[in-house]
């Protein structure tokens, strides 16, 4: 449903809306569930599996749960002070003296966000059966890692093996001047997330951030495009889950060609996507990304009322 772009003024909770999945029929149906038992979520990953089997070896479909992370302190901070004043001043401060915003994590409502997609995925596991991922991807930035793991790491699936999320940097959001967008170390993000697994070449330091620069949005969707081509050529699984950041996820519904790339999805909310890749030989072409550029400045300045 999220696919119409009515909805974006005012998008649905995924939680309510059975993630967005309408009640249709499938061709594959008729093999799979003519006692019409199964529950819409079974029959829509029969069809994807039928998909996948029918095709040959250049094309491949998989489904990506695409999660924002839950509310943190820089989304209240920039409420907090207007755009303006928080774009051209506190956006680039480390915080306010009462709260941080640096590599901002969770807040209460945020962590209360992401227990109520815990529970949606309990509840799914007995009632309306949605594929769980197979494979999990994170951006490296503290909401997005305490989002996954708070969502996830308590399922009762984990019993043979352990739940490992990959962190990936590619799955961050819009590479600003806010302090917001600069991620902590390798070595830290290991310390405080022992069982997170990191993509092959991942930097111990930050290489993207750079203080008082931010980065055009030329370079959102090939950034996503890297992703996506990374993950079908190296990733076997179907159903995939990435948590990760407002414009990083609309970067990938327009990588992806998605019918309502616009789609508002709000913090703490998700939206899946059926995804067919196909492989092609490189044309060599290659896209155009302009450099970052210098942010205004302004002096400390108060909320706007």
């Amino acid at each position: 449903m999220q696919e119409d772009p009515s909805l974006n003024l005012d998008p649905p909770d995924y939680t309510k809306v059975n993630m967005g999945l309408l009640n249709r029929t499938y061709d594959s149906d008729t093999s799979f569930d003519s006692g019409s038992r199964k529950t819409q979520w079974e029959r829509f990953a029969h069809y994807v599996r039928n998909l996948n089997e029918g095709s040959n070896r250049n094309i491949q479909y998989k489904v990506l749960y695409l999660a924002r992370h839950g509310e943190s302190y820089h989304n209240v901070a920039q409420s907090y002070y207007g755009a303006d004043c928080w774009d051209c001043y506190w956006s680039q401060q480390e915080g306010n003296g009462t709260i941080s915003w640096s590599d901002a994590g969770l807040n209460l409502k945020g962590y209360e966000q992401s227990l109520a997609a815990n529970k949606f995925w309990m509840d799914a596991l007995k009632t309306t059966k949605i594929p769980l991922p197979a494979t999990f991807y994170t951006s490296p930035l503290l909401r997005s890692l305490i989002t996954v793991n708070l969502t996830f790491s308590t399922l009762p699936i984990w019993t043979s093996e352990p739940f490992i999320p990959m962190v990936k940097e590619s799955l961050r959001g819009t590479i600003i001047a806010c302090t917001c967008a600069r991620r902590h170390s390798k070595s830290w993000i290991h310390k405080n997330f022992p069982n997170y697994a990191f993509e092959t070449g991942f930097t111990e330091e930050d290489p993207l951030w750079t203080p008082g620069y931010s980065e055009s949005p030329s370079a959102w969707t090939p950034r996503a495009k890297k992703l996506l081509d990374d993950i079908f050529s190296t990733d076997c699984s179907t159903f995939i889950s990435f948590t990760g950041h407002g414009h990083g996820i609309a970067a990938i519904l327009e990588a992806i060609g998605h019918p309502n790339p616009k789609f508002n999805l709000t913090i703490g909310q998700v939206i899946p996507a059926l995804v067919k890749a196909e492989k092609v030989e490189n044309s060599g072409c290659s896209t155009s990304i302009s450099p970052p550029s210098a942010v205004k400045t302004c002096a400390p300045c108060v909320p706007s009322i």
